[in-house]
């Protein structure tokens, strides 16, 4: 092992970090590894290596075996970590050197650590990578952002060990500086989206349909075989399949009613907010893990708050497609929040961003992966400029035929007492994206009544401010009085009011 000879140096040797690692290895490129603790690049090796791997357990060893310019990959817990990883890498390096970063790092984090470099002249890469522990060793999906022209030096070994749809790598440049990460934060966003979403359609088929585990799994099988194909339809049918070996038991049945979330989806929640992007089926994916996190108090209102008494449904496979439709079409309006908030980022920050291509990478490797998204991809060939993925015309006749099963399934599961948070959201924006009238009239003139925050007109143009009258003040004895009977009413006896 000569020095200067590796191509490339994984920094983070845990799960994530050390499956890479092996995957460039596999690759053909000279990888080396090292970890802050010796323990965790021991048990690296201990997890029988390629032979291109090689171990160190001194830093400057590990920098010193890397080919000029150095490409150091860190892969290490996002926030504190990754400055204690640049401030220790830095002394190290040399102009011209790559850093990239394969965490879950928040984009403007990873901004400001490519404006800091930049003038140090190290290149810094914000790298999306999404498809877990199994992804990150066979494949996952890439999603760099940085400095275009230094993205030759790492293109061959990030497009090399990226899943392939078809013939093409899942990875391609993002954009500058935060974009990588930027796209995955909102992939993130849509993944919460779409797991909801499949959450509710198991609440609806169990608890209104009263289909056993075994018939979900066999639908979402089935299901898996059509147009909703992908990775989360096909791990939902394996887990409804699954028996608890010490009990017996379907084993989703006794995993506690509790979702943890590591931050990304509540990012792109607020980041959607910050934009002026209507983000509200990842509001309601990201609130409904916080919510299912309360089990005390759920429990409590279990006992204390009345359920509807709904009547019993016909369960037969004209239902089932109706829960199949609903569930397609609210993936259509994820997708097309998701979406929008990538075309605001690209006029905020001037990123270079191909939304069709970004649907591509993400056709296989990664935990959205689906041939749906194929459809994306095809959309936007047809037109770069589309404001909202449901005017595509493939996804607008979609909506159009399916939007009545999607109807259905949110009132079957308001009349059950059943939440559908998701589904409710996706109506709920398909019908305001539609309407001619909001209410935002009266809420510009309620604002411009107390704050004088002006509104328009639609008869000409400008900015008014209107000096609204009093109309009850002359009424306020009248009002009085009426307010003395409303309350000597209510402090009457229940029985007195009816």
């Amino acid at each position: 092992m000569e020095n200067g000879s590796m191509d490339i140096g994984v920094l983070g040797m845990g799960v994530m970090g050390s499956n890479l690692a092996f995957n460039m290895a596999d690759h053909g490129f000279q990888v080396a590894g090292w970890n802050r603790t010796d323990d965790m690049t021991e048990a690296a090796e201990k997890r029988n290596p390629p032979a291109n791997f090689h171990a160190f357990y001194d830093l400057e060893k590990f920098i010193g075996s890397l080919k000029k310019p150095r490409r150091v990959f860190v892969m290490i817990a996002a926030g504190a970590p990754v400055d204690w990883a640049i401030d220790t890498l830095v002394p190290l390096l040399d102009k011209g050197d790559i850093i990239l970063d394969g965490g879950n790092s928040f984009y403007e984090d990873t901004r400001r650590r490519h404006d800091m470099l930049a003038e140090k002249g190290i290149c810094y890469f914000g790298v999306g990578v999404s498809g877990g522990e199994k992804g990150a060793r066979k494949g996952p999906a890439i999603m760099p952002g940085g400095d275009r022209d230094a993205y030759e030096s790492v293109r061959p070994i990030l497009e090399g060990i990226a899943a392939r749809a078809g013939d093409e790598p899942c990875c391609t440049y993002i954009g500058e500086d935060g974009a990588g990460h930027y796209v995955k934060m909102v992939h993130n966003g849509i993944e919460y989206a779409d797991m909801q979403l499949i959450a509710e359609t198991y609440l609806i088929l169990k608890h209104v349909g009263g289909l056993s585990n075994k018939r979900i799994s066999e639908i979402f099988h089935e299901w898996n075989g059509g147009e909703l194909h992908s990775y989360l339809i096909g791990i939902t049918a394996d887990i409804f399949a699954e028996e608890d070996e010490k009990t017996g038991k379907a084993l989703v049945d006794i995993i506690v009613d509790r979702a943890g979330q590591k931050g990304t989806g509540r990012w792109t929640s607020i980041e959607a907010l910050t934009r002026g992007v209507d983000l509200s089926m990842i509001s309601a994916a990201c609130n409904a893990r916080v919510l299912s996190n309360l089990t005390e108090e759920r429990a409590h209102a279990g006992t204390v708050i009345a359920a509807p008494k709904a009547s019993a449904e016909t369960m037969d496979e004209e239902f089932i497609e109706t829960v199949r439709r609903s569930l397609y079409t609210a993936k259509i309006v994820a997708y097309a929040q998701g979406f929008s908030l990538y075309r605001a980022a690209k006029e905020a920050f001037g990123w270079s961003l191909d939304f069709g291509k970004i649907a591509s990478i993400f056709r296989a490797g990664c935990i959205i992966q689906a041939e749906f998204l194929q459809r994306i991809t095809d959309a936007y060939e047809r037109e770069p400029n589309l404001k909202n993925l449901m005017f595509d015309d493939f996804f607008l006749s979609s909506i159009n035929r399916n939007e009545g099963s999607l109807r259905r399934i949110v009132r079957l599961g308001v009349q059950h007492g059943v939440p559908v948070p998701a589904f409710s959201a996706a109506m709920q924006y398909i019908d305001a994206f539609r309407s001619p009238q909001l209410g935002a009239n009266l809420i510009q003139a309620q604002r411009d009544y107390f704050g004088a925050h002006t509104f328009e007109r639609t008869d000409q143009a400008g900015s008014f401010h209107h000096t609204w009258q009093e109309h009850y003040e002359k009424c306020r004895g009248a009002d009085k009085m009426t307010a003395l009977n409303i309350s000597a009413f209510f402090n009457r006896p229940h029985a007195d009011r009816l």
